[in-house]
């Protein structure tokens, strides 16, 4: 009995001095470390790394930038079927331990006494969130020591449910997602709110082990995993046995799904992008900054249409360049083969690949041919490919040259090509190829500056140059307006005869002698003002800019926003010689748009925080008068746009551009049945590029055409060719259901009847009278021949010689 009281007592001892030992060690430990530990208040304000994401104007995702995806939720946002699923994989106790699972710890601590070994297990929610957040993923006793005394300071200081919430955003799960959120669309693109049971099993099974668990790379095992942690939920009575039973029979579907773009407008986004990192550097991408730009949807997305129908009609007038490839399909014979066939082949913009694996027999009735081909897409589906959508292609020779009309499919595309197609509006195919011409759109809104819409090539991942804002082209006469505006300024009037007569010009600036022509060859003689703007005479525009003189007009056009290093001191500015962007042009047509104030384009509206702060408001000028009020003028009067062309200059001005529409080289645009629409075409020699800018009060838009690396479009190639078209399709659109905007005449506009050929008053012995305006006191005082025009111009040569360095 005495050994046994003795026994008892030495393992009472050892068990009394091991308990207090224990005591002094952890208190020992817990003062040790205790100064070394974090903060936990942090946790109630952490900053997630979340990306960069652009929006339009009506709150649609454009883009997505950084490495990290995720997208932070609530507590309450998080369903309870993946609460119950996270808790029976990862920690079932999670809502009754004071943070830190004493059994769990203790089997660890056996494990480690038997083994030698460090083991799993001990690791609850609460120390999985005091382990990502604090410390390094390093498995040494120190970390795990101080894991514990983070995890009961934690579960002091936050709600079980701040806690669950910090582990669902902040847990990596594989393929860059982090948060349940982020893996929710990343792996079923859908909601969290929207998955099912099966789904949420597999998620919850991820932290353990994201790589070998995940559902893209091993399915195998992540469905072991999946059905481990249903297993689970049944045994803890979160699921029935019924609902286990269905969702184990489920074959997981997950796949990778990127960013849901809601909203194409890829030129738009990097320029935010690149906004972005200029004015936040790196911290840009992983800041959670949400962009708001001042892109209108709809206009963008016909903006998109627009300028790719421009570039594929282009491509319809010059003939087709050939198939991508051809195979012999009897070498080919299945449809898996054929379709790993096309996976090397990039859609591009609109335009899919496709195969051609059959086509009927052309059959003529009543002068029409039936013949269809069938094609064979990417995703495995066919679809029919008419004649009606082949016949255009005709075989491209050159740019200025194509062969002859084909006569049935077969003299385009046979059995085993590999061709682009296009999906038409009524859902059929029509053959297509990648446009080599290039393009450019911007659309502005005059009374604001903000960017509407733009697109910077048929296809931003085909080429990321935006022409946009980076091709520095020649306007050619799209460029007069400012010339003309400049003239009126000086004295000129709508009715100002200017002689349209061969001129040569000595210019050292040019190398040598100039002999500019108009485009016809032709010469008219005495060209009033507004004729010769409406008819795009060269000759007239030369000849009223070197009347007013270069550095005068050099520093007039300075206001519409160019710098007077982009425009050339000679006289081929009157021509359009300047290198300038469609976003420069489409700013300065923008200030006629508006009656004359000035407005800088802008395209980000607002940023804010994952906390929706607004961190950045756009401060923007907008015209703010009687006649065009703006119900979001700002309070700020010092945002209020300033005038800087007279309201009598940019009445004719816009008088003047409407009959460019009603008589001259836009006539096109009549098809829009509007009556408020001004603009101007513009070519370059030799058809490098096409223009087209317009306007009415509510938009301004701009269309360009060209090569990247200029050359020739083609004879019949102008910017009523090329480029009006995009602007008619564009306005179409954002004008339809918009009222008429009427031209407000200035108090100091008198309408005068006037001589068609003299610009003099009008008399009875006029041939052709028409009305026109005038600023009060420089109408036409007399019909005396005499009495018409700047001296310089009352008399007609057949050729001046003027040596331009006097000028």
């Amino acid at each position: 009995m005495r050994h046994l009281y003795q026994f008892f007592l030495t393992l009472f001892t050892l068990f009394v001095s091991t308990f207090l030992f224990s005591v002094i060690a952890i208190t020992s430990a817990y003062f040790y470390f205790d100064p070394k530990l974090p903060k936990i208040d942090v946790l109630k304000n952490v900053q997630l790394q979340v990306p960069l994401r652009v929006y339009s104007s009506d709150n649609k995702l454009l883009a997505e930038f950084g490495e990290i995806k995720r997208e932070p939720i609530h507590f309450h946002e998080i369903p309870k079927t993946l609460i119950n699923a996270v808790i029976s994989a990862e920690d079932e106790s999670f809502f009754f331990h004071p943070g830190i699972d004493y059994k769990g710890i203790l089997r660890a601590m056996v494990h480690l006494a038997k083994t030698g070994k460090k083991g799993q297990g001990g690791s609850t929610i609460t120390m999985q969130v005091a382990r990502n957040f604090f410390l390094t993923p390093n498995k040494t006793y120190i970390r795990k020591i101080k894991e514990i005394f983070l995890s009961l300071k934690i579960e002091k200081q936050l709600s079980k449910q701040e806690i669950m919430a910090l582990y669902m955003n902040k847990i990596y799960l594989g393929h860059r997602s982090y948060g349940v959120a982020a893996a929710s669309k990343v792996y079923y693109g859908k909601e969290l709110k929207d998955l099912s049971l099966e789904q949420y099993a597999m998620i919850a099974g991820l932290p353990k082990a994201p790589s070998k668990f995940n559902p893209i790379t091993n399915s195998k095992r992540a469905t072991i995993r999946r059905n481990y942690v249903l297993s689970r939920m049944k045994k803890l009575n979160y699921i029935s046995q019924e609902n286990y039973n269905l969702a184990i029979k489920t074959v997981d579907n997950a796949k990778i799904h990127v960013a849901k773009i809601e909203l194409e407008a890829p030129y738009i986004a990097e320029m935010v992008r690149a906004k972005m990192v200029k004015d936040y550097d790196k911290k840009a991408y992983s800041a959670g900054y949400n962009v708001y730009t001042s892109i209108s949807s709809e206009m963008q997305e016909t903006a998109n249409k627009s300028l790719r129908k421009a570039l594929m009609d282009y491509e319809h007038r010059h003939g087709y360049k050939g198939v991508l490839a051809h195979y012999n399909l009897t070498n080919i014979p299945t449809l898996e083969q054929k379709i790993k066939l096309l996976s090397q082949y990039k859609p591009m913009g609109p335009l899919k690949p496709a195969l051609i694996t059959h086509i009927s027999k052309a059959i003529k009735k009543k002068k029409h041919i039936q013949q269809h081909a069938v094609l064979l897409l990417k995703d495995g589906t066919r679809a029919a490919l008419n004649w009606t959508d082949v016949k255009w292609a005709k075989k491209y020779i050159n740019d200025f040259k194509t062969g002859s009309k084909p006569k049935k499919i077969e003299d385009v595309i046979k059995m085993g090509d590999v061709i682009y197609v296009e999906k038409r509006d009524d859902s059929n195919y029509a053959l297509a190829q990648i446009p080599e011409a290039s393009g450019a759109f911007v659309s502005l809104n005059p009374q604001n500056g903000a960017i509407n819409a733009l697109m910077g090539g048929f296809d931003y991942y085909h080429s990321k140059f935006n022409r946009a804002v980076q091709a520095k082209r020649q306007p050619g006469s799209n460029f007069k307006p400012f010339i003309y505006s400049a003239a009126l300024n000086k004295g000129y009037t709508a009715a100002t005869l200017i002689n349209d007569a061969p001129v040569v010009f000595k210019d050292s600036y040019l190398e040598g002698f100039w002999r500019p022509n108009n485009y016809s060859g032709k010469f008219f003689g005495p060209t009033r003002l507004r004729k010769g703007l409406i008819k795009s005479r060269n000759l007239v525009s030369i000849r009223i800019l070197r009347d007013i003189g270069i550095h005068y007009t050099i520093d007039y056009v300075k206001r519409f926003g160019f710098t007077e290093e982009e425009l050339p001191k000679n006289l081929s500015l009157a021509l359009g010689s300047a290198t300038l962007t469609p976003m420069q042009i489409a700013r300065g047509y923008a200030i006629l748009a508006n009656g004359g104030y000035d407005v800088s384009p802008w395209f980000i509206e607002r940023i804010e925080d994952p906390k929706k702060n607004i961190i950045f408001q756009q401060q923007h000028t907008a015209v703010c008068n009687a006649d065009y009020p703006q119900k979001d003028c700002p309070k700020d009067k010092n945002l209020h746009a300033k005038r800087i062309i007279n309201e009598e200059n940019v009445f004719l001005m816009t008088t003047i551009m409407r009959d460019v529409i009603r008589f001259g080289t836009a006539t096109k645009a009549l098809k829009l049945g509007r009556k408020d629409l001004a603009g101007k075409t513009g070519t370059t020699n030799d058809q490098l590029d096409a223009w087209f800018s317009g306007f009415n009060r509510q938009i301004t838009a701009t269309a360009w055409v060209g090569f990247d690396t200029p050359r020739s479009l083609g004879r019949v190639e102008f910017g009523s060719t090329a480029a009006l078209p995009m602007w008619i399709d564009f306005m179409k659109v954002a004008l339809k259901d918009k009222p008429e905007q009427k031209l407000r005449k200035p108090d100091n506009i008198i309408t005068v009847k006037i001589d068609s050929n003299t610009g003099l008053l009008a008399s009875r012995h006029s041939k052709k009278t028409q009305f026109e305006f005038f600023v009060n006191g420089t109408e036409p005082q007399g019909s005396n021949n005499s009495d018409f025009g700047s001296p310089s111009e009352r008399r007609i040569e057949n050729t001046e010689v003027i040596n331009e360095e006097l000028f």
